[in-house]
């Protein structure tokens, strides 16, 4: 869906799809929430969250942001 200007809407129907649906909430429950409460409240449900750093990633910040005390000079 989108607005006047083109850019995608708010994915409204989804949202409540799994706010009523899968997590159960009430409309009153459901309207109440915040959108980050939301999001957290799908998130916990469908078993998402933050993913762990790939060692590619871990790599870099350790080259990038070395510990000083193993720092060789």
């Amino acid at each position: 869906m989108t607005g006047a200007a083109g850019v995608a809407g708010f994915p409204w129907r989804r949202a409540m799809e799994l706010g009523l649906g899968r997590l159960g909430r009430s409309p009153r429950e459901f309207w109440a929430m915040t959108p980050k409460e939301l999001e957290a409240a799908i998130a916990g449900a469908i078993g998402i969250g933050p993913q762990p750093l790939s060692r590619e990633d871990l790599d870099r910040l350790i080259s990038r942001f070395p510990d000083p005390a193993t720092v060789e000079d």
